[in-house]
C-alpha cells in the first residue's frame, strides 16, 4: 500500500500559477503509477495528468495540455503538478492517486492509493 498526502493547494487569480506537491509513504511508490485528479463541485472526478513509475511516460488531459506539467522524483518518493496559466473551471479538489505499474490508465476506478485532496480555487 502507498499512503499519500497532497499539499500546495489555494487561492490564485485567473492567470496565476500552483504547484502541488504529493508525497507518498510505502516501498511500492517507486512501483507505482501515479495520477493527479480533480473533481469540480457537481462534476465527476476526472484525470489531469498521470506519469508511469519509471517517468518515461505522461499523459494530460487535453484541458490542461501545454499549461501543466506531472513531475515525480523517486528517491523522494514525491510527484508534483506544476500549474500555470489558472482558470476559473481549474476551481477543483485535486487528489493524487497511485496504481499499479502494470496498469498505466486514466480511470480513477483503476487507482487503488488516494490522498485526502487538496482545494485549488481560481477566481475570475
Amino acid at each position: 500500500q502507498v499512503q499519500l498526502v497532497e499539499s500546495g493547494g489555494g487561492l490564485v487569480q485567473a492567470g496565476g500559477s500552483l504547484r502541488l506537491s504529493c508525497a507518498a509513504s510505502g516501498r511500492t511508490f517507486s512501483l507505482s503509477n501515479m495520477a493527479w485528479f480533480r473533481q469540480a463541485p457537481g462534476k465527476d472526478r476526472e484525470i489531469v495528468a498521470a506519469i508511469s513509475w519509471s517517468g518515461d511516460s505522461s499523459y494530460y488531459s487535453n484541458f490542461v495540455k501545454g499549461r501543466f506539467t506531472i513531475s515525480r522524483d523517486n528517491a523522494k518518493n514525491t510527484v508534483s503538478l506544476q500549474m500555470h496559466s489558472l482558470k476559473p473551471e481549474d476551481t477543483a479538489v485535486c487528489y493524487c492517486a497511485a496504481g499499479p505499474a502494470r496498469l498505466y490508465t486514466t480511470r480513477p476506478t483503476d487507482y487503488n492509493s488516494w490522498g485526502q485532496g487538496t482545494q485549488v480555487t481560481v477566481s475570475s
